[in-house]
């Protein structure tokens, strides 16, 4: 190959660029990002950075000499609008087409909206760079009643970072219980006693009817209940969709996310995706470890040809909400027990393991940072060896997601 491509200046495809390096590829390496900015860490920005303990110098996840030795060519705030995947072309949304000979698809996913919400000053997503600084510029303006709709780690973590700023907040949440998929009823209960602890409303069973308005600005948030919910700022943490719109009318298979085998291959053996808008082997997961597992087994692939390696890489994610530290591996699934073996849900810090049938299959931990590696790393040298599965149509409905990254 004389030119790779990857289409997303993100973790993901900062890795994939590294990987390409590292795995001695020489040639012509384009980056194109549509974001003005160079890659840079986003588990902060609903943390540390928005809470203003970190500045944007502490995101950064490269520095001059790694970029020059990387040597390649950043097309940042370029938009990909489409893929000739038999011509091996890379359409740019400024009239420019890129001939490339392999191609990495990173371009993660968006955050998802509310319906109504487009254009009303005072609603707010945080996924990105500038998403963050919008929403920390708002919160700068004095005390805010603060709705968030959303009690995934992105709606915790914000709320969590609203409220140690001093802000009334509010957390909306459609489910009977928060984290309820990826946790369970007994843990996720007993995580939802966090917002309590922090000071922070915490509203299960509810969605959201419609946002009431005045001048153009949120003033409240109307629920399905019927209660009103006076508001200065929404903030909406309710999922994220994989951004493959470009990709529309190109012979990749999408089906949430961009189809791939279990060595990150799409049906085209030139072309490879990895991070949140991949969906490896029947799995989409939105974590920060599938963004930098993936790239090196994808980029092995690319320059082979052909899936000569594949990555079943365990699941885990990690979220900070009002000062407790809560960490998971493993891939829970319904029916399955849980039980606590080091300290107690009633203390605060534990860890607690699922198991089905005698095994274990994910373990939770909450202020036990010692005991959780120990447990993540059984639980990986446990978990049984990937097989490389070939890339076909399914029904969403039918493939596993999991969603939220922490």
């Amino acid at each position: 190959m004389r030119t790779v491509t990857v289409v997303g200046a993100s973790l993901a495809g900062l890795y994939a660029a590294r990987a390409l390096r590292a795995q001695g590829f020489d040639g012509r390496l384009v980056m194109v990002g549509e974001e003005h900015h160079r890659p840079y860490d986003r588990p902060p920005l609903s943390k540390d950075f928005l809470s203003g303990r970190a500045d944007e110098s502490r995101l950064a996840l490269s520095d001059p000499q790694e970029e020059a030795e990387l040597d390649a060519e950043w097309l940042l705030g370029t938009r990909a609008r489409g893929l000739d995947a038999t011509g091996r072309t890379v359409l740019l949304d400024n009239g420019r087409t890129l001939v490339t000979d392999g191609l990495v698809i990173a371009t993660g996913a968006s955050a998802r909206r509310l319906p109504g919400a487009d254009g009303l000053a005072g609603v707010h997503t945080l996924r990105t760079l500038d998403d963050a600084r919008a929403l920390r510029a708002a919160l700068s303006r004095g005390s805010r009643r603060v709705v968030v709709v959303g009690g995934g780690f992105i709606g915790a973590e914000t709320a969590s970072s609203c409220a140690a700023l001093g802000h009334d907040v509010t957390v909306v949440e459609a489910a009977p219980l928060p984290l309820l998929p990826q946790l369970g009823p007994e843990m996720a209960a007993v995580c939802a006693g966090l917002h309590r602890r922090g000071g922070t409303e915490l509203i299960t069973g509810a969605g959201v009817a419609r946002l009431l308005h005045g001048h153009g600005s949120v003033t409240a948030v109307e629920l399905t209940d019927g209660r009103t919910l006076p508001a200065d700022l929404v903030v909406v943490g309710i999922g994220a969709v994989p951004n493959t719109g470009w990709l529309a009318g190109s012979t990749l298979l999408l089906s949430d996310g961009v189809l791939c085998d279990d060595g990150c291959v799409t049906a085209l053996p030139q072309v490879v995706a990895v991070g949140d808008v991949a969906r490896v082997g029947g799995l989409r997961a939105e974590h920060w470890t599938s963004a930098t597992e993936q790239p090196a087994v994808a980029v092995r692939n690319l320059l082979a040809g052909r899936t000569v390696d594949s990555t079943r890489p365990l699941p885990f994610f990690w979220s900070d909400q009002y000062g407790a530290r809560i960490q998971f591996a493993g891939r829970r699934r319904e029916g399955e027990g849980v039980r606590v073996i080091e300290g107690s849900t009633d203390e605060g810090g534990f860890l607690a393991l699922y198991e089905r049938e005698g095994r274990t299959t994910a373990v939770l931990a909450v202020d036990r940072p010692r005991a959780f590696l120990r447990a993540r790393r059984e639980l990986a040298a446990a978990q049984p060896a990937g097989r490389s599965l070939p890339v076909r149509p399914g029904r969403p409905e039918s493939l596993a997601t999991v969603p939220e990254p922490g």
